[in-house]
């Protein structure tokens, strides 16, 4: 899949307000991350490193002991295992999300959302 539509892709809920969908090479994954407006990311960490492009809204987010209001052409980078959230405060915002490695966790709940069609190639 060296091409995609992000309007395509399915999505899942991640948490109540954010959907997202997923790209997923060998050693990083994209998340196309839209959340209403209100919706939170709740405080948490992981071992992936994780960088991130808001593409539209604004958001509130913290990474450790730093906070910032994030708008459209801000990118901002998590370190492993770094605590960080985040608060929708004009939305619907879009968020380009990159981890690496790859997150098995979304990619074992996002399979779930899936299923193979006629058109699948097993290559």
């Amino acid at each position: 899949m060296p091409f995609i539509r992000e309007d395509e892709l399915p999505k899942m809920e991640l948490f109540p307000g954010a959907q997202s969908g997923l790209v997923a090479g060998q050693q990083l994954m994209l998340s196309f991350l839209v959340m209403e407006p209100g919706s939170r990311v709740p405080e948490h960490s992981h071992p992936h490193e994780q960088a991130g492009l808001m593409l539209a809204g604004r958001l509130r987010f913290r990474i450790g002991g730093e906070e910032r209001v994030l708008e459209p052409g801000d990118a901002f980078l998590v370190p492993p295992d770094m605590v960080h959230s985040g608060e929708v405060l004009e939305g619907p915002a879009r968020v380009l999300d990159i981890f690496s490695p790859p997150r098995e966790d979304y990619r074992e709940r996002y399979n779930q959302y899936t299923q193979t069609s006629k058109e699948t190639r097993w290559q």
